[in-house]
């Protein structure tokens, strides 16, 4: 098993690490974040939040200001949806919360707020999950895909995905595997493996022709033929926790991630990192 590969084993194990103990509700996320257990990353093109789902809850974490929002619920497989506003989650309910549990697969259309119960509560936990133009793929010990959020069907996979990626915009989806990336241009109907591709942990689409990935190591890479090929760029020296793209102000793909530290952001396709905060 080449090096990456392991290393990927190795950190969906620790997947199953006792939680932290829970943090203020709001704060200064600069020099850290507001949970140690991050499990998703999320920035709008249109207003520029930048959110982070973590194990207690979504935070808005613009400007290096960590703003508590909506209920505490462990959120997994946090994805933005086609709208501004509309993200999809699964996960566990937290103290306080009236949501099933597991969660299945809820749905929000004001930030986070509130949540929107659509199917498979007290059956799902979607730890990987992504919206497409035809609807939600999503795995939960079982690769499913659904056309409207309420009803599924099953994907014969020979492959467990530790995250998926993909647009609402486009049916593409990829795959992240300790065997390397697999990928889809039928919204996770079939797939195959992409050929001579990097050992990515995350990946991330910042249009439906531009993706970035992340090893285990730190090191990104960059497709601008939505993941067919890919280009090594710079690395991230620090543990990533989550990733997300859009595209930005210059119309170039900016990357987002979560690490220990904070969130950092690359404005030069993945060259080079920065603290968020100070865009």
């Amino acid at each position: 098993m080449a090096a990456g590969a392991a290393a990927l084993v190795i950190a969906l194990a620790g997947c199953t690490a006792a939680p932290p103990p829970a943090p203020d509700t709001t704060g200064h996320a600069e020099g850290g974040l507001p949970s140690a257990h991050v499990h998703g990353l999320a920035v709008s093109g249109e207003s520029s939040k930048v959110l982070l789902a973590t194990h207690e809850g979504l935070f808005d974490v613009t400007g290096g200001h960590a703003v508590k929002i909506g209920g505490t619920n462990d959120l997994m497989g946090f994805t933005p949806g086609a709208s501004e506003g509309e993200f999809y989650a699964s996960g566990h309910p937290g103290p306080g919360s009236d949501l099933p549990n597991p969660l299945g697969l809820v749905r929000t259309s004001d930030g986070g707020k509130t949540w929107e119960q659509l199917s498979r509560q007290g059956e799902s936990d979607f730890h990987a999950l992504t919206a497409t133009k035809s609807g939600i793929v999503a795995f939960d010990g079982t690769l499913r895909t659904s056309t409207d959020g309420r009803t599924w069907n099953t994907v014969a996979a020979a492959f467990a995905p530790a995250a998926l990626a993909g647009h609402p915009d486009s049916d593409t989806v990829l795959a992240t595997t300790p065997e390397g990336i697999q990928r889809s241009a039928d919204a996770g109907a079939t797939w195959s493996p992409v050929a001579n591709g990097p050992v990515i942990q995350y990946a991330t689409f910042a249009s439906p022709a531009e993706a970035a990935g992340v090893e285990p190591d730190g090191t990104v890479h960059y497709s601008s033929d939505a993941g067919m090929t890919w280009t090594r760029k710079g690395r991230i020296d620090a543990q990533v926790m989550a990733i997300a793209s859009v595209k930005g102000q210059d119309g170039r793909p900016w990357l987002w991630a979560a690490t220990p530290d904070g969130v950092i952001v690359s404005t030069d396709g993945g060259m080079t990192f920065r603290p968020s905060a100070a865009e």
